[in-house]
């Protein structure tokens, strides 16, 4: 078993004013205040905000209460798809659905309980661009979708028709003409839940129609990469759990002992206690490393020890909705050291930086991939090695959401804007000290050659003026007597 023991962190001593700022688990003394929002925490070694147990406390209560996600889904599909449409050049989006393997986004369109086929069409007004919501659906499910409210018209679809037929002749009623979204023609798993035999089905039902297919992955993009407030406000309340779970998981540590699986068992189980969910694969979350680079892994039984830098990498989903993506760092002490060595606090001190470049670079109309520069020349500056993953990604829906890349993928061409939320890394990567005992995964194409890297990560929201966190980000690294 884990017993708790007392860690501290590294941080920087301010005596102004009479204060003195020092870490109690979160607690500061009467001047927390003097240091601004967005200056503390640029601050490398700056006192850990850590969120209170009661404040927790009452988000794991409201998470455990009914899901606002019906609702909220209704107003993202009336205020935030027509936008998404526009930007698309879409007048009208089709999805089918159907029961089992359905599409990827029938959550969010109002389908998910599919049965038999069924058909959701969007189509927007020309002239007042807003989006009126239609679905075709078997009989079997449509009484219940006229009670849920969630489309603007249920059209019922006896057992002799298809629901697809059913939407190709209206359209063709309404003399609907060119092209019509489709979620299809992508390498995005989520504009792309079209099946084949799906396709098939509507290139019958369309023959000898004026209407031909595009993607609707524009659209999709759009719609899915902005939060409204409500669900930015979930996602804080979410991201305040995890953070202060994974400082929790750091008291548990005693050197020597406890392991990495210690630390991802102690966090499953405040997982289950809370009653919320996994933010990824189960096997996987949390990742959690103490030794050599090892990537998006599942934790081992490696036994945590003196000198070692541990990462939790890890995720909670709330309401089945909205997940979170938080890393904390530690250091366990030698015997006989008050603070890590120097290199180490160099390399805490870089990270830190390379997440300042990056926040400040989080502005409306950035693209990703310049947000990812601004890091890159801090590491280069600093005397990182090149790390192989991106400083960010959106995060919301999935641990990797739909939205601009904070890197060089295809993605990262596209312009951050206000309402997207994402997770971003402050990087710093050094060789991993050799040890022939350590049997670790070797990295660089083979050679025996392992890197340790720190990667701290914080979730943000864009706004008018820039990036603002969703909770505390960590500014000192942990330290674990």
């Amino acid at each position: 078993m884990i017993t708790h023991k007392r860690y501290i962190p590294l941080l920087l001593i301010v005596l102004v004013s009479g204060g003195l700022y020092k870490n109690a688990y979160g607690q500061t003394s009467s001047d927390e205040n003097l240091l601004s929002e967005k200056s503390y925490a640029r601050e490398p070694n700056a006192v850990n905000r850590i969120p209170s147990s009661e404040e927790v406390k009452g988000y794991i209560e409201y998470f455990n209460s009914p899901s606002p996600w019906l609702e909220i889904r209704k107003k993202r599909i009336r205020t935030l798809l027509p936008g998404a449409m526009a930007a698309a050049d879409l007048d009208h989006w089709l999805i089918i659905c159907r029961e089992n393997n359905n599409d990827p986004l029938a959550n969010h369109v109002g389908c998910e309980n599919a049965g038999g086929t069924a058909v959701v069409l969007f189509s927007k007004d020309s002239e007042s661009e807003a989006v009126t919501s239609r679905i075709f659906s078997p009989l079997s499910e449509s009484t219940a979708l006229k009670e849920l409210g969630t489309f603007d018209f249920v059209i019922d679809v006896d057992k002799s028709q298809s629901a697809i037929e059913a939407a190709s002749s209206y359209l063709t009623q309404q003399n609907t003409k060119g092209q019509i979204g489709i979620n299809s023609f992508t390498v995005n798993p989520l504009a792309d839940g079209l099946s084949h035999s799906q396709y098939i089905a509507l290139n019958d039902a369309f023959t000898d129609t004026d209407i031909s297919f595009k993607s609707a992955e524009d659209a999709i993009y759009y719609w899915l990469a902005r939060k409204l407030p409500e669900e930015i406000e979930i996602m804080a309340k979410a991201a305040a759990i995890t953070s202060r779970w994974e400082y929790e998981a750091y008291q548990a540590v005693i050197p020597g002992k406890s392991t990495d699986l210690d630390i991802a068992q102690f966090l499953k189980r405040k997982i289950s206690d809370a009653g919320v969910g996994d933010g990824w694969a189960p096997s996987q979350n949390p990742a959690v490393n103490s030794g050599p680079d090892r990537g998006h892994s599942h934790p081992t039984d490696r036994v945590i020890q003196r000198g070692d830098v541990i990462q939790i990498d890890f995720g909670i989903r709330v309401f089945n909705q909205w997940v979170t993506d938080i890393q904390r760092f530690a250091y366990v002490l030698q015997e006989g050291e008050a603070q890590p060595p120097e290199q180490l606090q160099h390399a805490w001190k870089s990270a830190i930086n390379g997440r300042n470049a990056a926040f400040n670079a989080m502005t409306p109309g950035a693209k990703g991939n310049a947000v990812h520069k601004a890091q890159q020349y801090v590491m280069q500056q600093s005397g990182s090695l090149p790390v192989m993953w991106s400083t960010g990604h959106p995060v919301g829906y999935v641990a990797h959401d739909v939205g601009p890349n904070l890197g060089v993928r295809p993605a990262s061409d596209k312009l951050l804007d206000r309402h997207m939320t994402f997770a971003f890394d402050g990087f710093f990567s050094w060789y991993y000290s050799e040890d022939n005992t350590d049997t670790s995964t070797f990295l660089h194409e083979g050679k025996n050659q392992k890197t340790k890297t720190i990667s701290v990560e914080d979730m943000v929201v864009i706004q008018e003026d820039g990036a603002r966190f969703l909770t505390p980000p960590q500014t000192s690294l942990i330290l674990i007597q």
